[in-house]
């Protein structure tokens, strides 16, 4: 091996070190090619967070099933090593490189305009102030609006006429979040009074189940009965709060009911899942187009969990309201607000 060849090889597992190996992992070795070769970089909190990951993870995992690609997965082990992953992914001739979490966004940028030949998707993509490079598709969603109609489940089922709201890291995303959930609790119930706190200004408030914990207490303290979280890992020690205190709580991204049954009435889904599947989908069939592409309740890219057993604890009176604030929202007779 040659001295540069050997360089290029340090260089390599120097990358390689800095991720979590639990984390990560390499398809088997195939017979044939696959149609597609798929990067996915995990956010904070990672895969097994029962939230926003997962549903990413089970979208790459579909298209993996039913389009014959091939899919390889990293966790940075610190948010210094977001950008060193994409590049990881990007140089090793991947067709699509996938970043999940909107604090991927810049770092999306960077890589996308080194590798203009490599196809790249940013969930919760926030574009920057030059704009969305042509080889980045942004998938972001309305997440007001999934959290408007848990919002108004908490306000119909609100027995205290207060209601919390814990978030993870302070910004413009989760915002979102508290917006919508604040306003589809006072469209059902206008004297409801919202309790509403966030964990940190880093990526690391999404990964502080013990803060938490602490934040949901409080607003239990202040009466709230039924307490939302939009956090990630921190939201478990939402739920762990809320079932010591034998109050509701409400799950976010995905299904958490099994995190507490019996406490978790409801989750607000954000169909990441959805979201990645289509964009493999495009890349594979060729269809790609970097852009903005929106998901929102009528594109059945959020929802809330409204069906089948693990919404059993809504009444049904409580839903009959809410599906009616649905069909509002998607026929554009409420607006509601990301602000």
């Amino acid at each position: 091996m040659t001295p540069r060849a050997w360089a290029a090889a340090l260089a390599f597992a120097a990358v390689l070190a800095t991720f979590v190996p639990a984390r990560s992992s390499e398809p088997p070795k195939r017979a044939t090619k696959p149609k597609a070769r798929v990067g996915l970089v995990f956010d904070v909190g990672g895969r097994g967070d029962k939230s926003f990951n997962d549903a990413a993870y089970h979208g790459v995992s579909r298209a993996e099933q039913e389009l014959d690609v091939e899919a390889s997965y990293l966790e940075p082990a610190s948010t210094e090593d977001r950008e060193a992953a994409l590049r990881l992914f990007a140089a090793r001739g991947f067709d699509l490189v996938i970043g999940v979490g909107f604090i991927f966004s810049s770092d999306i940028d960077a890589v996308a305009r080194a590798y203009p030949k490599t196809r790249f998707a940013g969930v919760d993509y926030a574009p920057g102030p030059t704009g969305i490079p042509d080889n980045v598709a942004a998938l972001a969603f309305r997440e007001e609006e999934g959290s408007f109609l848990v919002g108004a489940v908490a306000g119909l089922m609100s027995k205290t006429g207060h209601v919390g709201f814990v978030g993870g890291m302070t910004g413009p995303l989760i915002r979102k979040f508290e917006a919508g959930y604040a306003q589809g609790v006072k469209a059902a119930c206008a004297t409801c009074v919202v309790h509403a706190a966030y964990a940190g200004p880093t990526p690391d408030a999404f990964r502080d189940p013990a803060k938490g914990k602490a934040l949901a207490n409080a607003q239990i303290a202040a009466g709230s009965d039924v307490v939302y979280h939009a956090s990630g890992a921190t939201g478990h020690g939402v739920f762990e709060a809320a079932a010591d205190a034998h109050v509701l709580a409400i799950g976010v991204d995905a299904d958490q009911h099994d995190e507490r049954p019996g406490t978790v009435v409801t989750s607000m889904i954000k169909r990441a899942d959805v979201a990645v599947f289509d964009i493999v989908k495009a890349t594979v069939s060729g269809t790609f187009r970097g852009g903005m592409n929106v998901f929102g309740l009528a594109e059945a890219g959020v929802d809330y969990v409204h069906e089948g057993p693990h919404a059993a604890g809504i009444p049904d009176d409580v839903r009959a309201k809410v599906e009616s604030l649905r069909s509002d929202v998607v026929a554009r007779r409420i607006s509601v607000s990301n602000h």
